[in-house]
C-alpha cells in the first residue's frame, strides 16, 4: 500500500488529521498490507501510528537537517513477516548523499527511503522496497528524481526483487513516468488494468472525486506477478481519510 496521509499540520478544518486519524488508521487495517509506503508524515502522525500498528516496524526520517523535524516520508512493514538487512535515505538531488540537499528547480528537499527486508515466509529472500515524494512543483526534478531512482534500481542485482511506492506528483505518460517506469519496472495498476479510463484519479480532494491523474503508484519489479491493483476509495459517512487515496497491489513472486 501506498497512502499519501496528509500533513498533519495542514489547516484542513473539518479534515485536519485529529478529525481523521482514526479514518487512516481503518484504512490501512482493513487492507493489512505487508509493506506500507506513507508521504507526508508528521512527528505526531508517526508516533499515532506505530502506537496503533504495533504488528509493523517504522523506518523513517523527515527530509530536513534533523530526522524528526519537518515531514517524512516513510515505510512499515510487518514484524512478522519482514526483517530489515538494512536502509537508507537519500536526497533526490545531484548529491543524493548531502542532508537537506535540492538541485534543478525542486521546490523543497525531497527523499527516498530505500530499505533491503529479508522476506521471513519466503525463503529468506531479499526485496528491495522504496518510498518516494517527488517534488509538487519542480517539473525538471520530477524527471530527474525519476532518472535516478531508476539508475539505482539498474545498479541492483538483474534478480533483485523490487518494490517501488510514492506519491510522484506526475500523471501517467509523463517524464518522470516514462523516466521510471518500463525495462525491469512495472505498473502494477496498469498491469491489471490494461485499459485506461477517466475515472483513475488518485486524489480525493476530500470529495471522493474520481476523475484525474493517477499520481499514486505502486511500481515492482519483472520478477513479481500482479495478483490485484486498485485505487482504494474508502470513504466513512462521506467522509475520507485523506486528500490522496492510498493505491494497493497483490503480488506474488515469479520462482
Amino acid at each position: 500500500m501506498s497512502f499519501n496521509i496528509r500533513l498533519g499540520i495542514a489547516n484542513d478544518g473539518e479534515n485536519h488529521w485529529d478529525k481523521r486519524k482514526e479514518l487512516v488508521l481503518q484504512t490501512i487495517q482493513n487492507f493489512g498490507p505487508d509493506l506500507l509506503g506513507l508521504q507526508e508524515v508528521w512527528h505526531m502522525q508517526e508516533e499515532y501510528l506505530k502506537n496503533k500498528l504495533p504488528d509493523y516496524t517504522y523506518y523513517g526520517r523527515s527530509r530536513r537537517m534533523k530526522p524528526r523535524e519537518g515531514e517524512q516520508c516513510a515505510v512499515m512493514y510487518r514484524k512478522d513477516r519482514f526483517e530489515m538487512v538494512k536502509a537508507n535515505t537519500f536526497w533526490l538531488s545531484e548529491t543524493p548523499n548531502v542532508v537537506e540537499s535540492k538541485s534543478w528547480d525542486s521546490s523543497l528537499p525531497r527523499i527516498a527511503n530505500w530499505t533491503q527486508l529479508k522476506d521471513k515466509k519466503n525463503n529468506k529472500n531479499k526485496v528491495f522496497f522504496i518510498n518516494t515524494h517527488f517534488d509538487h512543483k519542480g517539473r525538471e526534478s520530477r524527471k530527474q528524481a525519476s532518472l535516478l531512482l531508476k539508475k539505482r534500481v539498474q545498479n541492483l542485482t538483474a534478480d533483485a526483487r523490487v518494490i517501488i511506492t510514492g506519491d510522484f506528483n506526475a500523471k501517467e505518460g509523463s517524464d518522470p513516468y516514462t523516466g521510471l517506469v518500463g525495462g525491469k519496472i512495472l505498473d502494477t495498476f496498469r498491469i491489471a488494468h490494461k485499459n485506461r479510463t477517466e475515472g483513475e484519479s488518485t486524489l480525493s480532494g476530500w470529495n471522493g472525486r474520481t476523475t484525474g491523474n493517477r499520481i499514486d503508484w505502486v511500481l515492482c519489479s519483472q520478477n513479481y506477478r500482479v495478483l490485484s491493483a486498485k485505487i482504494n476509495r474508502s470513504e466513512f459517512g462521506g467522509r475520507y481519510p485523506s486528500d490522496h487515496y492510498p493505491v494497493t497491489a497483490t503480488l506474488r513472486t515469479r520462482n
